[in-house]
C-alpha cells in the first residue's frame, strides 16, 4: 500500500506541463495578430515573429506557454507569459486599459 501512495504523491507534484510531456499529450491553439505591428514571441522557448493581421494555428508539445514583450515602444521590455489552453483561440490587440502608453499590446482569449 505504501508504493501506491508514494506513486500518487509523485503525480500530485507534476504540473500540468510535465504531465503533457510524460503522456505524450499536445495542444492546438490559434493565435491572430490584430495590431499594426510584427509581434516577436516565444512559445515553449523558441522565438517567432508573427506579422500583422496573420493567423496561426500551433501545435505545441511542450505545454504552449506563450512569453511577450506587451510595450512596443524601443527599449522598453514588459515582458509577459501565459499557458495557452487546448482548443483556444487567442488575439493579439492593442490594450487600451493603458493610459499614457498607446503602444501596450495584449493576448485576449477571443473563442
Amino acid at each position: 500500500m505504501s508504493t501506491i501512495c508514494a506513486n500518487s504523491d509523485l503525480f500530485v507534484e507534476l504540473n500540468q506541463t510535465d504531465a503533457e510531456t510524460i503522456s505524450g499529450g499536445y495542444e492546438v491553439f490559434t493565435i491572430k495578430n490584430k495590431t499594426k505591428y510584427n509581434l516577436y514571441y516565444t512559445v515553449d522557448g523558441k522565438l517567432w515573429k508573427h506579422k500583422p493581421n496573420q493567423t496561426w494555428v500551433w501545435t505545441a508539445y511542450k505545454g504552449g506557454t506563450i512569453k511577450f514583450d506587451e510595450d512596443m515602444r524601443s527599449g522598453v521590455i514588459n515582458y509577459k507569459k501565459y499557458n495557452l489552453a487546448n482548443g483556444g483561440v487567442y488575439g493579439f490587440y492593442n490594450n487600451t486599459k493603458t493610459k499614457g502608453n498607446p503602444y501596450d499590446v495584449d493576448l485576449y482569449d477571443i473563442g
